[in-house]
């Protein structure tokens, strides 16, 4: 029987899973709560940015991560033309949520840790040792998130990112062969579709015609499509008396590919003080207040300059001052890159 305190976490998503495995690993007894059951899709990017090996390490993700894709080359695009290349000081690692959910979900409760599929907490109090790992906030939005996997498509480098109108769309090659197609719309309220026409047809309205022909020559893995809607990015709104972590912290704004490495980063950020609250070293109020602290030192700049670089990403005629600045060699792309990633 432990002498720790035990830890409920609410949420298993990648900041949960991750910080409940490494807690139950160094033996703390652990819950998560998770509304959803795994394997599942989700909308997301796929590809993790800026995570450093010391996060990797912290967490011991080192064998979950091991077969996961390496990617250095990006192509950027405007409306189907290619406008920049550039390589990526340190690799993207590239694995589908499908799987890697359900990997930390298996090593998880291997470690002895307790999962609660199918359950989701609606007492509003936060008693000591409940970590809120919740995802995004949910919110009117005028942003959908589409995403969907096909076979047979040729990328033209490890990872393209296409602008379009009122939208961003990222491909990265993943496992089994297949890419991901990841994206962000402005919503169409009177754009009436199916389900397996959805991603097509936005990419059509945001003038990526050519991108949309060919995913639809492509092999489409219909049980992939995924859609979320009510995406907002804004700032982080401390709770006071609450440890949060993941998009239950801040949401950053999918073209930095970096909000896999936030969701890994607060686990890391929140370990230690939660491993101290488990051995009796200090109380509550103590491990909220430092983990928030490590937070907003972690990721403040980072996801204030993605808020600002947002704009310049979807509308058009940001978009053609992008476009500008990068043909005169004016674009410090590599700098904002390393910016929005540490």
């Amino acid at each position: 029987m432990s002498s720790l305190r035990p830890i409920e976490i609410l949420g298993g998503g990648l900041a949960g899973l991750s910080l409940g495995l490494a807690l139950q690993r160094a033996g703390v007894p652990t819950t998560i709560f998770e509304a959803g059951h795994y394997p599942r899709h989700r909308v997301c990017g796929e590809f993790i940015a800026g995570l450093k090996e010391k996060t990797i390490e912290a967490l011991g993700l080192e064998e979950i991560l091991s077969d996961a894709q390496r990617h250095h080359g990006v192509n950027w695009y405007r409306r189907d033309r290619l406008v920049r290349q550039q390589t990526l000081s340190n690799p993207a690692i590239a694995l589908s949520r499908f799987a890697l959910d359900a990997r930390l979900a298996e090593a998880f409760e291997k470690a002895g840790g307790r999962l609660m599929l199918g359950s989701r907490i609606t007492d509003k109090t936060t008693p000591p040792g409940r970590v809120h790992a919740t995802g995004r906030r949910r919110a009117a939005s005028a942003w959908l998130g589409l995403k969907l996997h096909v076979r047979g498509f040729s990328l033209a480098n490890d990872l393209e990112f296409h602008l379009g109108n009122q939208a961003y769309v990222g491909l990265c090659g993943i496992e089994r062969e297949e890419v991901n197609v990841c994206g962000l719309f402005h919503l169409e309220r009177g754009l009436t579709v199916s389900r397996s026409s959805a991603l097509l047809r936005y990419l059509a309205n945001a003038g990526l015609e050519t991108l949309a022909e060919k995913i639809a020559a492509a092999e489409i893995d219909e049980a992939s499509f995924s859609a979320v809607a009510g995406l907002t990015f804004d700032r982080p709104k401390g709770v006071p008396d609450r440890v949060c972590l993941g998009d239950a912290y801040a949401m950053i704004p999918p073209f930095t590919g970096n909000g896999m490495a936030i969701a890994f980063q607060s686990a890391e950020c929140a370990l230690s003080p939660l491993l101290a609250w488990a051995q009796g070293q200090c109380e509550w109020p103590e491990v909220v207040a430092v983990v928030a602290a490590a937070l907003r030192m972690r990721f403040q700049r980072r996801l204030a300059l993605a808020s600002r670089l947002h704009p310049f990403l979807l509308s058009p005629g940001p978009q053609s001052l992008f476009d500008v600045a990068n043909r005169a060699g004016l674009l410090p792309l590599r700098s904002i890159v390393n910016a929005v990633h540490t």
